[in-house]
């Protein structure tokens, strides 16, 4: 069964990057241990411990489609058309490229239902990963997501973008699995239903 699940690497003081989109500081788990974790994306490998491996290799093993927003897509150049989880990535966006054939394996969507409709479809049974803070703010609003996720960091930012600040609804989350990593500890909560 396909879960739909949002997972964000954040500081303790709930920000997912600092006000000019560095991610330095929080993502130093991602090379903080000796295993290896490859990434459909050759230009991207991880090592980290073997608590952090093992989730992040379930978390990305059952990925079946990403949804991202316009913003970190742009970021990110649409990570060269191969995402490191090597799934097909759904964008929200009211403004699609000039150029969509530059990313064969993106699809361009105008709202998050129907992002995560198009994203479920393209899945099958596999999971979808909403992987921008606007957008998981967004269908959890709506009501569309699963799980959330969060591997926390040992950093206070002190400002930057926020995960869920502007989520303004409330969202019960069942008890967390937790798994203690060098770095970050990881927290995955049920949407309560």
């Amino acid at each position: 069964m396909t879960t739909v699940f949002t997972h964000m690497t954040m500081s303790l003081d709930g920000f997912i990057a600092d006000p000019d989109d560095r991610i330095d500081h929080i993502f130093d788990w991602f090379d903080a241990g000796d295993v290896p974790v490859s990434t459909a994306n050759p230009d991207i490998s991880m090592r980290v411990d073997v608590a952090s491996a093992d989730l992040l290799r379930h978390l990305t093993g059952r990925a079946g489609a990403l949804v991202s927003g316009r913003r970190l897509f742009d970021i990110t150049d649409g990570w060269g058309d191969n995402h490191p989880v090597g799934a097909p990535v759904v964008v929200v966006t009211h403004r699609p490229p000039d150029d969509p054939g530059r990313w064969p394996r993106t699809t361009f969507v105008g709202d998050v239902a129907e992002s995560i409709a198009r994203a479920r479809e393209i899945a099958g049974d596999k999971d979808v990963t909403i992987a921008s803070a606007s957008i998981a703010q967004q269908a959890l609003r709506l009501g569309l997501v699963d799980e959330v996720a969060v591997s926390l960091t040992p950093v206070l930012l002190g400002a930057g973008i926020p995960y869920f600040a502007s989520l303004g609804t409330l969202v019960l989350l069942e008890d967390p699995l937790v798994v203690e990593g060098r770095r970050a500890v990881h927290l995955r909560y049920p949407v309560r239903r």
